[in-house]
């Protein structure tokens, strides 16, 4: 028995149950997730933080883009998903030039002195810091509010979501596009690629030209504070060259080697030597010496060779969309991509300027 709809996703991220959610109150849609619930990979292991000046400048775009929906997220939640947190950045003298450039276009950055930044966060060593700034405005994304919004914005205009369901065998056939699973066959004009770090997978199985989409896995470990400090308000700080950082998370310290190391798509785990690498940085940063790992984890952040997003139409395939590459950047751009990824396949302009569309066209990698 075959299943037909107007639009058929693959993948269960994020930016899959977005597409999802914005599609369905105009067409029929069907999601397929290979795993047994929807957001297992990249979403669930999200650090979740939204920084407006994160990325280049298309990125940036995106953030902005998806700023109001996170702060009034109408018909996803009565609240906002967004809380205070700052994001600060600091850098040793050996970092300036990394400073510099992620300054360079950025909005509403403080410059801050070594003793501003260690009121702030008052672990950090002042001696070791040349520079610092924080943006203020960055706050802590509620991913799982997010995610189940997309989801029952989805299945309230009678989306179909289908788990278990990872796609064996694609073809398409008389304007078609059918996907074979362990849960059945489905079929659509319209095949949306979401499924992060296994979109080139998916392409190469539908014989789509691939976009070059690399999978990286970044690395994380939960680890106490030293007794008697409230962490509560103190911002996420992060190295200049992007070796290391720190978030405070539920009265703990999240603390990332900022790995970025080429694998290929897999169920990602932390490897050890990267993780006691990036927690001795952090050390040699601070006043505290991490003792115990209380827990650890890793995810995948894919991206394309100019780091940028590929949503839009395949060129060589008829009905073929890309929504990948999304990099580490895929929670906070959720809200944009998934408006665009709507008006796109709807046939609408799209909400976001005609610069931000063609960078994002993943015909510049084909």
């Amino acid at each position: 028995m075959t299943t037909r709809s107007d639009f058929l996703i693959i993948g269960g991220g994020i930016a899959g149950a977005g597409a999802a959610a914005r599609l369905a109150p105009s067409a029929s849609v069907t999601l397929l997730e290979m795993e047994d619930a929807l957001g297992r990979h990249a979403t669930g292991r999200s650090a979740a933080i939204y920084i407006r000046n994160y990325g280049n400048a298309t990125l940036r775009a995106l953030n902005a883009a998806s700023e109001p929906v996170l702060e009034t997220p109408d018909g996803l939640s009565d609240h906002s998903l967004l809380t205070p947190r700052g994001e600060m950045l600091i850098a040793t003298e050996d970092e300036l030039d990394d400073f510099r450039a992620y300054l360079a276009g950025a909005e509403g950055m403080e410059v801050l002195s070594p003793e501003e930044a260690v009121a702030l966060f008052p672990l950090l060593r002042p001696e070791t810091i040349a520079a610092a700034a924080i943006e203020r405005a960055a706050k802590d994304i509620d991913v799982d509010r997010l995610l189940q919004g997309f989801v029952r914005l989805a299945r309230q205009n009678n989306a179909q979501i289908v788990t278990r369901a990872p796609a064996d065998r694609i073809c398409r056939k008389e304007g078609l596009w059918q996907v074979e699973t362990a849960a059945g066959t489905y079929e659509a004009p319209v095949l949306i690629n979401a499924a992060g770090a296994w979109a080139d997978v998916i392409a190469d199985r539908a014989g789509v030209s691939k976009i070059g989409l690399q999978p990286m896995r970044r690395s994380a470990a939960i680890v106490p504070p030293p007794d008697g400090l409230d962490i509560t308000s103190w911002p996420l700080v992060a190295s200049a060259s992007e070796s290391w950082y720190v978030k405070p998370d539920a009265g703990k310290f999240m603390v990332s080697p900022a790995d970025e190391d080429p694998v290929d798509p897999h169920d990602a785990w932390a490897d050890d030597m990267v993780l006691a690498e990036g927690l001795h940085r952090f050390e040699q940063a601070v006043t505290m010496d991490v003792t115990r790992v209380e827990h650890s984890w890793a995810g995948l952040r894919s991206f394309v060779k100019d780091r940028t997003p590929a949503a839009g139409f395949a060129p060589d395939v008829d009905g073929f969309f890309w929504l990948a590459g999304q990099g580490g950047y895929g929670v906070q751009t959720a809200p944009a991509l998934s408006q665009l990824t709507s008006d796109l396949c709807l046939g609408k302009d799209p909400e976001l300027s005609p610069e931000v569309v063609a960078a994002l066209d993943p015909t510049r990698l084909i």
